[in-house]
């Protein structure tokens, strides 16, 4: 299938490792120029954009002026921006078996808050007038199973994670109207990442147990639903949540 993607412009942020770094080698397979950020990690950022000959830019997602600065790059570069993939993640300390989640201090929760809704909010409203002048966009935002299934720990990581569903269904009516503009959430359960080896060695079981397929799902497994969701290929799926677990 050809996914209509070779010439076009990707950005993909959190993309040094991952799933965001399967979404990058995604694109890139399929001839897109992608511009990857990075907020720490800049030697793998960078190794990975040497990788696919695409481009590493530094974005911050509690630093506003980061986002523009972000956008006005990668007009610089390419001149066009087709497809925006919000994967950037600020984890934070999660409440713990002794901490309950009322005892989490007011900054930490609340910059959970804001950096993982209000950066990928911001970014998206960045970029969406390139799309409307265009009349095609794709805007893929990368949620999380907590958001629905719940984990105690996780109430404002779910919380931000859920604004993001709630954000991209309604934006889907409103770019619609402008052209061939669409927006979609992936939602990933626990899958297996180069990152996470400790986490899938722990509580793996648990998971695979309650999926069909009775496996995680490996890391390019959800970047290949997040690629055809932003691609040209897809013509009519909007404003969804797609569950990318393994069926758990």
């Amino acid at each position: 299938m050809d996914l209509g993607l070779k010439g076009r412009t990707v950005i993909v942020t959190g993309a040094s490792g991952g799933i965001g770094r399967e979404i990058v080698r995604g694109y890139a397979a399929e001839g897109a120029e992608v511009v990857l950020t990075y907020h720490s990690a800049s030697e793998e950022a960078e190794k990975l954009a040497g990788d696919i000959g695409g481009a590493a830019l530094p974005y911050a997602m509690d630093d506003p002026n980061s986002a523009a600065a972000l956008v006005a790059a990668v007009l610089e570069r390419t001149g066009r921006i087709d497809v925006l993939v919000n994967n950037a993640v600020r984890w934070g300390r999660m409440a713990g078996p002794e901490t309950s989640f009322e005892d989490v201090a007011d900054d930490e929760w609340l910059a959970m808050l804001r950096e993982n809704a209000e950066g990928a909010l911001r970014l998206s409203r960045l970029v969406t007038p390139v799309m409307r002048e265009r009349g095609f966009g794709r805007l893929v935002h990368i949620s999380s199973s907590i958001a629905t299934d719940g984990m105690a720990g996780g109430e404002y990581y779910g919380a931000a994670k859920g604004a993001l569903h709630g954000f991209s269904r309604s934006v889907a009516f409103s770019l619609g109207r402008d052209g061939d503009i669409l927006s979609n959430v992936v939602m990933p359960g626990l899958t297996r990442t180069a990152r996470n080896g400790a986490i899938v060695e722990a509580a793996g079981h648990i998971y695979s147990e309650r999926a069909p397929i009775g496996r995680l799902l490996e890391a390019s497994e959800v970047a290949n639903a997040v690629v055809y969701l932003g691609s040209a290929a897809n013509t009519g799926i909007t404003g969804q949540v797609i569950a990318v677990t393994g069926g758990a």
